[in-house]
């Protein structure tokens, strides 16, 4: 019998990362890393936190669809140049 009421792991939101803000710098950044990285810098200034969960993150840049797709693409370059870190849970 299958597993009809479980979800695979490919299609589960990484519900367990923090994101961290590294650096404040968007220099050769594209519309949707501006804006996480923008929304992740004012959170830290107005509230001193420095981290964020994902999903968090796509709820307040009203991200839905098959922009969530390119919303962790955005995390993962991000990451690979070491702007944010991002740390699971």
């Amino acid at each position: 019998m299958g597993d009809t009421c479980c979800k695979r792991s490919s299609e589960r939101p990484p519900v367990q990362t923090i994101v961290v803000l590294n650096r404040n710098t968007t220099w050769r950044c594209g519309k949707l890393e501006k804006s996480i990285v923008n929304h992740l810098y004012k959170r830290y200034r107005n509230f001193g936190r420095p981290g964020e969960s994902i999903n968090d993150i796509m709820l307040n840049l009203n991200l839905t669809g098959e922009k969530t797709d390119s919303c962790i693409d955005a995390l993962l370059r991000l990451e690979k140049r070491n702007i944010v870190t991002i740390t699971p849970l």
